[in-house]
């Protein structure tokens, strides 16, 4: 079993009848506010108290290091947030009691805005002993005996959170020690339906982000064809994954059917062929303003061809750092800097273009 830190202490959750606090006069009520235990139940407090002081208060009992510059300066968002980060990263499947989430909910859903979740825990491992015992019972309800999910499934939670914009997940496990094992990190395909099923049901997703995932074409195919006419998706990060070409095909489809602006795959396996299908959608559609292909393999072939199609493109951003190109892509770059003014910022550091840099 993997050892982990506990997660930081927070308030109980008990039902308490006949609150009073909207029934005192203003001067009354901030006096009681100032005054009230940061233990009263959830239920009641949730959605009854907005003063930013008691939110405070909660928040340094819980956490040492409070920041809600984060949190668009609101403590009240950030207990909620942390708190239901805290509940999700220390989620084990088929041990933690999914009541746990779906009782918060009706109580952060108006406040949840940014779900970041940095570690996500696996089933705990029968020992061979409880293997043996279970197979001894005369049969099971599962072939395999296993856990019904290999993480923390979202599709029960995202469609529930009415004002969620951003997501940023991690199938990983932080602080693992001694207990490293390669399959902690593995994002499985069981996984990538239920995050993309919870994605497609999001409505008000604009940001997500998946790095660090061992994400593959296949997976990505699966994920993308949720995402295909997603209403507000804005910005998609697929850093540090194991996309090749034909995921790079799969965002150029992706690119076409919905309104990004912003799209991330540092340092995934894409070559010029890649490179080449996202020039075809970056030339067409205009809704992208930003790509970072730094740390891929597109080449001299493929950095040409997205030079081109950015001459006449809305795109203001482009970063193609060690990409392995030398100096007819320097020559192609030259020329969209003389006739594109769109844009703002391009990065083709640590390549190899020759004597004579280029900077803007």
């Amino acid at each position: 079993m993997l050892l982990i830190h506990s997660p930081p202490p927070v308030p109980s959750f008990h039902t308490t009848e006949h609150p009073r606090l909207n029934q005192l006069l203003e001067k009354h009520k901030r006096k009681v506010l100032s005054k009230i235990s940061t233990n009263i139940p959830l239920q009641v407090t949730a959605n009854l108290v907005s003063d930013e002081d008691y939110w405070k208060r909660c928040c340094l009992e819980c956490w040492e290091v409070c920041d809600t510059s984060r949190y668009g300066g609101s403590w009240k968002r950030m207990f909620f947030e942390r708190l239901l980060k805290n509940i999700i990263e220390f989620f084990v499947p088929d041990t933690t009691d999914v009541k746990v989430v779906l009782e918060l909910v009706p109580l952060c859903k108006n406040y949840v805005k940014t779900l970041d979740i940095a570690q996500l825990l696996p089933p705990v491992k029968q020992s061979p002993e409880t293997l043996d015992d279970s197979s001894s019972d005369g049969g099971s309800d599962s072939d395999g005996n296993g856990p019904s999910v290999d993480h923390f499934d979202f599709s029960i939670l995202l469609s529930k959170l009415i004002h969620l914009e951003e997501l940023n997940v991690t199938y990983g496990v932080k602080d693992c020690g001694m207990n490293f094992e390669w399959n902690i990190f593995q994002f499985t395909y069981r996984d990538c339906f239920s995050l993309a099923r919870a994605i497609h049901s999001c409505k008000t997703l604009k940001v997500v982000r998946l790095p660090r995932n061992r994400i593959d074409d296949e997976k990505l195919r699966v994920l993308v064809k949720y995402m295909l006419n997603h209403p507000s998706l804005k910005e998609l990060d697929l850093s540090h994954n194991m996309i090749m070409d034909n995921g790079a095909k799969v965002v150029a489809k992706l690119l076409h059917k919905t309104n990004l602006e912003k799209v991330n795959l540092c340092n995934n396996r894409i070559s010029a062929h890649g490179a080449k299908a996202l020039s075809y959608k970056v030339r067409r559609f205009s809704t992208l303003k930003s790509i970072n292909f730094r740390l891929n393999q597109i080449g001299d072939d493929g950095g040409e061809v997205l030079g081109r199609a950015l001459m006449k493109s809305s795109v203001e951003d482009i970063n193609l750092s060690s990409n392995e190109l030398t100096e007819p892509v320097a020559v192609v770059f030259s020329e969209l800097l003389m006739k594109n003014r769109n844009l703002k910022s391009i990065d083709l550091s640590c390549n190899n273009l020759g004597p004579v840099s280029m900077s803007r």
